[in-house]
């Protein structure tokens, strides 16, 4: 079995003490990765076997998040994730590199339409 190919929801959370937060959509699809948030929009690839998967993500800043705390602190990052996928789910924990600092965050995906 490999990652359902279709549109997600996704939370993002930073899990070091940060309060960065995220919500948002994300299309899986054969590997690789694209959706967005109100400030951001993501890119990137996956690869995935057995319930257990790896990739890399992109953010890129579309909106300008005044007077709000996006994750990140609002910068555009590279990420890096593993987890675990079911039929209709999945789960990572990555780090991302926000200027010097790495930032550790946990996301959770729920699928909402199979394509």
């Amino acid at each position: 079995m490999t990652v359902t190919n279709g549109l997600y929801t996704i939370q993002i959370e930073m899990t070091d003490g940060g309060h960065g937060r995220a919500n948002g959509v994300i299309v899986l699809h054969d590997g690789k990765i694209a959706g967005g948030d109100s400030y951001f929009y993501y890119t990137g690839s996956y690869r995935a076997d057995r319930g257990k998967w790896r990739g890399e993500l992109i953010t890129n800043e579309h909106t300008k998040s005044v007077g709000s705390l996006p994750l990140f602190g609002g910068r555009e990052v590279t990420c890096g994730f593993t987890g675990a996928y079911s039929a209709d789910a999945a789960e990572v924990n990555g780090t991302a590199l926000v200027g010097k600092t790495s930032v550790v965050f946990h996301a959770r995906l729920q699928l909402r339409s199979e394509f």
